[in-house]
């Protein structure tokens, strides 16, 4: 299994993590969440807002590429790079990875409280 090592966020996740048995076949947004990294996903996983966005600093390669509405999401997130994905959508194969949560996200449901 996969190793993901999700780097320090000052809320999330303020010493890092490494997960060491990541299972292929899952998203990262759903390995997050699963060992207690909140993540927002106001969609739900469901790949219709940019919440979940993470920037991929390492395996990059080995993620299947994003479909053109992952794209089109992306185009709207908050400190997009050229290795950024939706945590939702990014489903982990056998490669370890490294993400970075970004510091921001564009969540109109919260900001709009």
């Amino acid at each position: 299994m996969p190793k993901l090592t999700v780097l320090p966020h000052a809320e999330l996740c303020p010493e890092g993590a490494v997960i060491e048995d990541a299972p292929s076949g899952v998203s990262i947004c759903r390995v997050l969440l699963d060992n207690h990294i909140e993540i927002e996903h106001a969609c739900e996983l469901s790949c219709a807002c940019t919440t979940c966005h993470v920037v991929v600093r390492e395996g990059f390669s080995s993620l299947e590429s994003a479909t053109d509405n992952e794209e089109d999401l992306l185009d709207k997130a908050w400190g997009l790079t050229s290795t950024s994905r939706l945590s939702c959508q990014a489903v982990i194969e056998d490669t370890d990875l490294t993400i970075e949560i970004p510091k921001y996200t564009i969540n109109h449901a919260a900001e709009n409280h």
